[in-house]
């Protein structure tokens, strides 16, 4: 009889003690749903502000025009779209790809050009010079291929991609990616000059 007792003595203990663990199981299991459940709430919640810092990252930069102005090596740049008449035209919508020469490849044309270029008679030829420098699109250095590219000028130039980017075969883009609320910018160590221009200079 004392046996039986204890027999049973012995299981409801086992009994009460899975009861327990199994309680306690449930509520481990249940604090890691939560805490996973939190933590990929976090996470979204932080990827979304990421987005949106971006988005407003690439807003705050200003258009093509305002991100030229606040670069002095575009100086020169800035002046000839000015004196094209161009402001407007690359402070509107766009998006564009500007391939934009710095003012040392300004300097490099030949002795005279440049300001033959910038007089108000001359304003036309000015203005197939720079948007033969613009691509429509936004073509960030990820989706630069090798091929003939259409420009807003008409004719195309013709991109390279062996040992870095080249266009035209000569002219090397020296930086990438210079974002604009209305486009991007990549900067190139040469004045490209459309085939119909280089003939009348």
């Amino acid at each position: 009889m004392k046996i039986k007792t204890a027999v049973t003595g012995v299981v409801a203990a086992l009994l009460i003690l899975t009861g327990c663990s199994s309680s306690s199981d449930d509520s481990a299991a249940t604090t890691a749903t939560s805490a996973a459940a939190t933590s990929a709430a976090a996470t979204s919640a932080a990827a979304t502000e990421s987005e949106a810092m971006g988005s407003e990252a690439s807003e705050d930069a200003g258009t093509i025009v305002d991100v030229a102005a606040g670069n002095p090596d575009f100086s020169t740049l800035v002046a000839a779209i000015e004196a094209a008449g161009l402001v407007e035209t690359l402070s509107g919508t766009g998006p564009f790809t500007v391939f934009a020469p710095t003012n040392e490849a300004f300097e490099a044309l030949p002795a005279g050009v440049l300001d033959t270029l910038l007089l108000p008679e001359n304003k036309e030829t000015l203005t197939k010079v720079l948007t033969y420098h613009v691509v429509p699109g936004e073509v960030t250095s990820d989706l630069v291929t090798a091929g003939d590219v259409a420009t807003v000028e008409g004719s195309t130039i013709a991109i390279t991609t062996d040992g870095g980017v080249k266009i035209n075969g000569t002219t090397t883009v020296t930086a990438v990616d210079v974002k604009a609320s209305n486009g991007v910018i990549h900067v190139i160590d040469a004045v490209l000059i459309p085939a119909e221009v280089a003939a009348t200079l």
